[in-house]
């Protein structure tokens, strides 16, 4: 058996993000040594650490490189009007951006103790300037600048109010559930042969069935997700039963929560960078499905074509109606293909649409919007919020090489 004081070793436990997932950087920071050495400044570090705005920058690319790709939207998981894979990518890119504001906000908010003695108060202090207030607010300034803050509280108890670390952890909580949104979503197109996270030469999909190319690291993004949600509620209770001006039952919970969050985070960051880094589209499963759905979706559009070259609008809706459910059967019942458009082909009461229907049709002119509001949503809102950690990735990429 390991002594009570052996904390190494195969005979301990170890925690997993800390041996398996998290980065060199991040385990050091919360290290013994780095913690004894500087441990109030760890929250300025991390929430700079943690902005891996590299991850938006390189969804940024691949938004704009496909901006004007179309592809079937999903409502309920139920086939709904065309998007482009740009404009979901954009989807994902915004909900990270909030996250990075909000990291933004609570570091740029975040407000040192500073020198206010057992129970806040400052006596102790006080007394050893003779009563004199203005040295100890100044001893109180001095502190709190050295320790690379710009604030204090001026109201502590023997600690700073347990609710920043509410305001750290639920950050970090809801930049979990964005991550799980995106991997989510990245696994339903793996499934449906769309878009695919990066897959090595050398890497085995499933230790089952050699052909298969499981999304393990969207799956993984997830789990730890899960995970890093969860840990907002140690926070949470802690801040609540802290007795007048302080008790003791929140360090040992605190050492935990707050170094698995960071953790936690900087593992699904690094994760979803590679994933950002290497999505492999495939725009012919992509057109394949749109063929496959766009005849249903176009037919108010044909509609209105017969209704512009002089058909009734009724006696053209009866007909679409009929044709419609016959299309329908075939995939459905017979597994066939939308065929939809070859009997509207084949219909003589079509034939003053018939040299239009390829116009009909196009891809492209269902996506509205879409490839517009990418492009305006990437320099008008994304761009200018990475601009000021530039220099940052800059270096951290000169650094992976």
């Amino acid at each position: 058996m390991a002594e009570a004081g052996d904390r190494g070793g195969l005979d301990s436990y170890r925690s997993p993000l800390a041996s398996r997932y998290a980065s060199p950087e991040m385990c050091f920071v919360f290290s013994d040594r780095f913690k004894f050495r500087t441990w109030r400044q760890l929250w300025l570090w991390l929430a700079e650490a943690e902005q891996l705005a590299r991850v938006i920058s390189r969804l940024a690319d691949f938004a704009k490189e496909r901006a004007d790709l179309p592809t079937l939207g999903f409502t309920h998981f139920q086939p709904a009007q065309l998007t482009t894979v740009g404009k979901r990518c954009c989807l994902w890119i915004q909900d990270l951006c909030m996250d990075l504001q909000n990291v933004t906000r609570v570091r740029e908010e975040l407000r040192f103790r500073g020198v206010k003695g057992t129970t806040g108060t400052q006596a102790s202090f006080l007394q050893l300037f003779e009563g004199d207030h203005q040295k100890v607010e100044q001893l109180d300034k001095m502190v709190t600048e050295k320790a690379g803050f710009k604030r204090a509280f001026i109201i502590t108890g023997q600690t700073y109010t347990r609710k920043v670390d509410i305001e750290v952890a639920s950050v970090l909580a809801s930049l979990g559930a964005s991550v799980h949104k995106i991997c989510t979503d990245i696994r339903l197109l793996a499934n449906l042969k769309e878009v695919e996270e990066p897959f090595e030469k050398q890497q085995i999909g499933s230790s089952a069935m050699a052909y298969k190319r499981n999304p393990m690291r969207s799956e993984r993004c997830c789990s730890l997700a899960r995970h890093l949600m969860t840990l907002v509620m140690d926070p949470l209770q802690t801040a609540s039963v802290q007795w007048f001006e302080r008790t003791l039952d929140d360090s040992a919970n605190r050492r935990i929560c707050l170094a698995e969050a960071f953790l936690t985070a900087d593992t699904i960051l690094n994760t979803l960078q590679n994933i950002s880094e290497g999505l492999v589209v495939y725009p012919k499963v992509i057109e394949r499905r749109i063929r496959q759905e766009l005849p249903f979706m176009a037919t108010e559009n044909i509609i209105m074509a017969m209704v512009k070259a002089g058909g009734s609008r009724q006696d053209c809706h009866e007909k679409i109606r009929v044709l419609s459910q016959k299309a329908a059967a075939v995939v459905k019942q017979e597994g066939g293909d939308n065929d939809l458009i070859e009997r509207i082909q084949a219909d003589p009461y079509f034939s003053p649409i018939h040299a239009k229907l390829e116009h009909l049709l196009d891809p492209s002119s269902f996506t509205g919007r879409a490839p517009q509001q990418v492009h305006r949503f990437l320099e008008e809102e994304v761009y200018p919020l990475l601009k000021p950690y530039e220099s940052v990735m800059k270096v951290k990429a000169e650094l992976s090489l």
